[in-house]
């Protein structure tokens, strides 16, 4: 089963970073979050990858062309200009880089890669958004219930920590945790070849109008994940990520070095 990853958005409140990248290459750990992602996904058996390019695609290919070639030692023969890669290093993945557009929106633009679909279900997640999603538990689910596209629901984490009181003393305080206002949309998803039935033009968004449709006509699932969730859209959440990245503590990496 192929992957499409949406990685074509401005990441606007990510400026500082997106003014010379597009969002997916923010990195954590000295590497780009897309990475994070494909290697969640690659630790589940999905090695193949439909990455939905737009704002800064060329950022996005230079990095996957250079990944493979810079991998391991190099020698180079400096008269005939010769390179040879040692100890070759490399994912073994098949990456589909696709330009979608400046404007499409995310409809639009999963409604582009069409044809590297194979007419297929296929995973479908964001270039920004990192969990330890159990990916077999996700697909049985969509299998079991059989909708034209199923999500993964989470719970975004609290901001901040929270006080618990007895009368005017408090009785505990609570650290931030993954308990967020409520589900929301965490990517994550699966989706059947009809969701291009709902896919109108590039301007379509997936989320306000394709799985608003769904919803109504029961054909949405959602598959509940409770556990590490965690969207990069601020540079408050690019350093807690490298913080957890940093310390060893990373939830989302699910894959053996």
């Amino acid at each position: 089963m192929k992957v499409v990853i949406l990685a074509g958005g401005l990441g606007t409140r990510l400026a500082e970073e997106t003014e010379v990248k597009p969002k997916p290459m923010v990195e954590i750990g000295e590497r780009p979050i897309l990475w994070h992602i494909m290697k969640h996904y690659a630790s589940y058996g999905f090695k193949e990858f439909v990455i939905a390019l737009g704002y800064k695609g060329d950022v996005i290919k230079r990095f996957f062309l250079e990944h493979t070639a810079l991998q391991g030692s190099v020698s180079v023969d400096m008269r005939s200009g010769k390179v040879t890669v040692n100890n070759h290093i490399s994912e073994d993945w098949i990456v589909h880089l696709v330009d979608t557009g400046l404007e499409s929106s995310t409809g639009g633009r999963i409604a582009r890669v069409r044809n590297y679909l194979d007419n297929e279900p296929f995973m479908m997640t964001y270039g920004d958004g990192i969990a330890n999603v159990n990916l077999n538990e996700l697909l049985s689910f969509h299998k079991k219930h059989n909708p034209i596209v199923t999500l993964t629901a989470v719970r975004p984490p609290a901001r901040f920590g929270g006080l618990i009181f007895e009368g005017d003393l408090v009785l505990r305080f609570t650290e931030k945790s993954q308990i967020g206002e409520g589900w929301i949309n965490g990517g994550f998803m699966v989706m059947e070849p009809k969701i291009f039935d709902y896919i109108p033009s590039d301007a379509t968004n997936l989320e306000a109008q394709v799985l608003e449709q769904l919803a109504q006509e029961g054909q949405l699932a959602a598959y509940r994940h409770d556990n590490f969730w965690q969207c990069m859209d601020t540079l408050r959440d690019k350093r807690q990520l490298e913080s957890l990245w940093q310390e060893g503590v990373a939830p989302w990496k699910t894959w053996a070095e």
